[in-house]
């Protein structure tokens, strides 16, 4: 994977006609989402330097976390904060919330994420399968299951991604996922989702996984 082939990446997922309730927040039309893009353009530079091998597929971003700020399972406090274990989203890398972040409260989903990515020490791939927000007719500031239409619009987008990179496994992060990759032929494994009270599911089921315990 080589800059003008993220370049390509993105130009693509910034282009699809998502329909109603379900926001492009990388919309080249909207002057804001420039730096949405710029953001997961970094992001996707700094994850191909580190080679991941596992893709962990979620469901959709959240009006508090990747709708803000244009990178899978992050929110505000982590572009604003120093490295993480990773030595990922720190300072000096380019990353720039948007004007629109300003009062919004931190997903608490993407911060149990990388809580448990660091006490396993293990850096995979993070994307979702509808990677546009979904929400409720007329609501912009929630969040909606996307429907199996809005998810296979996304299928593309996690296959290309499983050829940018040097993925062997791909992991399906809650049921949303498990659906949209059997429903394109891939026999993936299933973990809890951590959102919601599931968080040491989700650890456990990345444990099973790793084949390590603790």
């Amino acid at each position: 994977m080589t800059a003008s082939s993220i370049n390509a990446f993105m130009d693509r997922l910034a282009s699809v006609e998502t329909g109603p309730w379900c926001n492009n927040f990388f919309d080249h039309a909207i002057p804001g989402n420039a730096q949405r893009r710029q953001n997961l353009r970094i992001y996707l530079q700094e994850m191909l330097n580190r080679s991941p091998q596992v893709l962990l597929l979620g469901e959709a971003p959240g009006f508090r976390g990747m709708r803000i700020t244009g990178v899978p399972f992050t929110n505000r406090t982590m572009l604003e904060g120093p490295a993480n274990g990773f030595g990922l989203f720190g300072p000096g890398k380019g990353y720039v919330l948007p004007a629109d972040a300003a009062g919004v409260a931190a997903e608490p989903t993407a911060t149990v994420m990388w809580e448990v990515l660091d006490e396993l020490d293990f850096l995979p791939l993070l994307w979702s399968a509808c990677p546009w927000h979904t929400h409720m007719p007329g609501r912009p500031l929630s969040n909606r299951t996307p429907t199996s239409a809005e998810a296979a619009l996304g299928t593309p987008f996690w296959q290309a991604l499983t050829e940018l990179f040097p993925i062997e496994t791909v992991v399906a992060v809650g049921n949303v996922a498990h659906r949209s990759l059997q429903r394109s032929g891939l026999d993936a494994p299933k973990i809890r989702h951590p959102a919601h009270g599931g968080r040491s599911g989700f650890k456990r089921g990345l444990q099973e996984l790793l084949g390590t315990s603790g």
